[in-house]
């Protein structure tokens, strides 16, 4: 019997909302983390070049993060409102 045959579908669509939730939170710190400058905001131009480390992303990182997520929370969400095996067997 796996887990989430004791859940109603209710609350699966609970869950699958819950973790697209998350998974977007996780999502939007990921897609930002290598963004901008490792601080505070200063009104004045550098005096050199190497200012702050160029630690920014290339732009295709956060495309890649989002699709992968999404992909996750498909299948997790497929996998979840599948019929139990229950419910399947007394379809037929």
């Amino acid at each position: 019997m796996r887990r989430i045959d004791g859940l109603s579908k209710a609350q699966r669509v609970v869950v699958v909302i819950a973790l697209g939730l998350a998974l977007g939170a996780l999502g939007s710190y990921l897609a930002i983390l290598g963004s901008g400058a490792p601080f505070g905001w200063v009104g004045y131009a550098p005096l050199t070049s190497g200012f702050y480390p160029s630690a920014r992303l290339h732009p295709w990182v956060p495309l890649v993060v989002w699709l992968v997520l999404i992909g996750v929370w498909a299948l997790v969400s497929v996998r979840l409102m599948r019929p139990s095996s229950e419910n399947a067997a007394s379809d037929r």
